[in-house]
């Protein structure tokens, strides 16, 4: 016989008002109501709510406290249900607390062969919820000591293999815990030696630590005053250009591409990053992905570059460059054709050569200008657009390449 599956009806008091899933670890706000641990946590902690989700009241406390009784009656109640597939909930670990973390960064100092071990339990305690992770931020010096073996001032060991697995761990860290922006303006003020680790890093370092390091660099730059960004070293630009080309995970990649968007902007940067060679990999990023987001940055970049005659020369360079620009439009979003078309406007204003402009007829580019005037672009796009068209109407309007059906939308 077919086994017969049993739906079982969770009763509605083991349910987290928030997820509308079996409570795991119950814990009670200062209003009374009973959530889920790990999601009343992502509530206070990560989305930095003040207020109880069902009553809407002021939360006037963060103390979240354990409901010992609801849990033993939801694992007496799974382990009544074992036999329909339910399992029983473990026993929560409980929370830990500052005196336990400054115990670890105090052994991981006085005895520098358990600092690795101390690492990767204080990485354990980050990993296992919000509130211990707002623990270790608030713990009084506990973020300084990770950028101290970040920068390889402690947990130094006899071999230098521990010591760079130990500074890996400690940005991992950094990186899961986000530090404050009044942490990061105290970092990045010392004469830019934890850039200088960062960057050291991302040479270096394995998939895991260069993905941290970007995404803590990005973070850095956010809140670094514009004289550190129009100083922005050549090397930094090629390591994050490196990033994007090992492509190790679409996080680390998106980090990459909007730390270029606050550099380009600032002094001579557009010049380094074309010289890193930014544009021929933003390029090949965007003939391998037609993810929205990082399209939209991608072009972004590309259209920064394109505002210096270095970037648009490594663009034309490009076999490809004009044809999956002009392909992105009206494919990614309002954003994106916005993007790519500015690209093509600085291409056809200041680098407008006889064998350009045949290139932009025969890959498509008039074309695909034409048809933006004919859907639903934003004004800007289209205006600017229109101007391109009018630029190179003695070369382009009487041209066989363009579709007779889209000659009518040729601008006068």
């Amino acid at each position: 016989m077919d086994e017969v599956e049993v739906e079982i009806e969770i009763p509605s008091y083991f349910v987290c008002p928030i997820s509308m899933q079996l409570m795991k670890d119950p814990v009670t706000v200062a209003t009374g109501i009973t959530y889920d641990r790990e999601s009343i946590e992502k509530w206070v902690f990560s989305c930095r709510n003040n207020t109880c989700p069902v009553t809407k009241q002021e939360l006037v406390s963060t103390d979240l406290t354990p409901n010992h009784t609801l849990r033993r009656l939801i694992q007496a109640w799974c382990t009544l249900n074992a036999s329909n597939g339910v399992e029983r909930i473990p026993t929560p670990k409980p929370a830990v607390d500052k005196a336990q973390i400054l115990k670890l960064i105090d052994e991981a100092r006085r005895r520098p062969e358990s600092g690795l071990k101390c690492l990767r339990r204080l990485r354990s305690i980050a990993n296992s919820g919000e509130y211990n992770k707002m623990e270790i931020r608030s713990t009084p010096g506990a973020v300084d000591f990770l950028v101290s073996v970040i920068m390889r001032k402690e947990v130094a060991t006899v071999e230098d293999s521990e010591f760079t697995k130990a500074s890996d761990e400690a940005l991992t860290i950094l990186n899961h815990l986000g530090p404050s922006d009044s942490d990061l303006k105290r970092f990045i003020a010392d004469e830019g030696q934890f850039l200088d680790s960062l960057i050291h890093v991302l040479k270096c370092g394995n998939y895991q630590s260069r993905a941290a390091a970007i995404m803590v660099m990005k973070s850095a730059l956010d809140v670094a005053d514009p004289a550190r960004l129009i100083a922005a070293k050549p090397e930094i630009f090629a390591e994050t250009v490196q990033i994007l080309k090992d492509n190790i995970s679409q996080p680390a990649t998106k980090a990459a591409l909007k730390f270029l968007i606050e550099l380009c902007p600032w002094g001579r940067n557009r010049i380094k990053a074309a010289e890193a060679g930014a544009v021929e990999t933003l390029v090949d990023l965007l003939l391998d992905t037609s993810e929205k987001r990082l399209c939209e940055l991608a072009l972004t970049v590309l259209d920064q570059l394109c505002g210096c005659a270095e970037g648009r020369a490594e663009l034309l360079r490009h076999g490809a460059g004009l044809a999956i620009v002009s392909k992105k439009i009206l494919r990614v979003s309002h954003v994106g054709s916005d993007r790519a078309v500015r690209i093509l406007s600085s291409i056809s204003k200041f680098s407008a050569t006889s064998r350009v402009l045949q290139e932009m007829l025969q890959v498509g580019v008039v074309s695909k200008l034409c048809l933006v005037l004919q859907v639903d672009a934003s004004s800007k796009t289209k205006e600017r657009a229109k101007q391109v068209l009018r630029l190179h109407s003695r070369v382009w309007r009487d041209s066989s390449c363009i579709p007779p059906a889209l000659l009518s939308s040729y601008p006068s």
